[in-house]
């Protein structure tokens, strides 16, 4: 494992200081974009860094504003990621480029770089089967077509929602 996977995760775990929802989402997250990567050419670094990051902001926007809206947590996370990676000494145009992925994590129109659709895909690799009904395979089929950004990602979906 990479030493800055290892710190990232460190930080995270550290931030969210027990909350095992959040951590093991990102890290399941993270494990999805490392497959996800394995297929689609994106920066290892910056994919990684907004994977294990990219809802770093919930528990800001929780107390901020009573919600953990995707909205919320766009604004919240950014900063919240810009200083623990800064801290694990990233460099300014991946710090850049990451919060930028993480800012809009949740409005997927608004970014269209191949980092930001690995993240993507693999957060909702995790999130297909809380936000959809995934008993329907023929409607899932669908929504995996319309929701999945990467070739890879629709592909990883089908296999484990599809056909597991």
């Amino acid at each position: 494992m990479n030493d800055f996977k290892t710190a990232l995760l460190q930080e995270m775990e550290s931030y969210f200081d027990g909350d095992l929802k959040r951590i093991e989402h990102a890290r399941k997250v993270t494990e999805y974009a490392e497959k996800l990567l394995e297929q689609e050419e994106g920066n290892y670094e910056v994919v990684i860094g907004a994977s294990v990051l990219h809802d770093i902001g919930i528990h800001e926007a929780e107390r901020k504003h009573g919600s953990n809206s995707g909205k919320y947590q766009e604004i919240e996370g950014p900063p919240i990621a810009s200083k623990i990676l800064t801290k694990l000494g990233f460099e300014a145009g991946q710090i850049d480029e990451i919060c930028d992925i993480i800012g809009h994590h949740h409005s997927p129109s608004k970014i269209t770089t191949r980092n930001f659709g690995i993240l993507y895909d693999a957060d909702w690799l995790v999130n297909l089967k809380d936000e959809y009904n995934i008993q329907d395979k023929n409607k899932l089929s669908h929504i995996i077509e319309k929701v999945f950004l990467t070739e890879s990602g629709k592909t990883l979906a089908k296999e484990i929602y599809l056909h597991p």
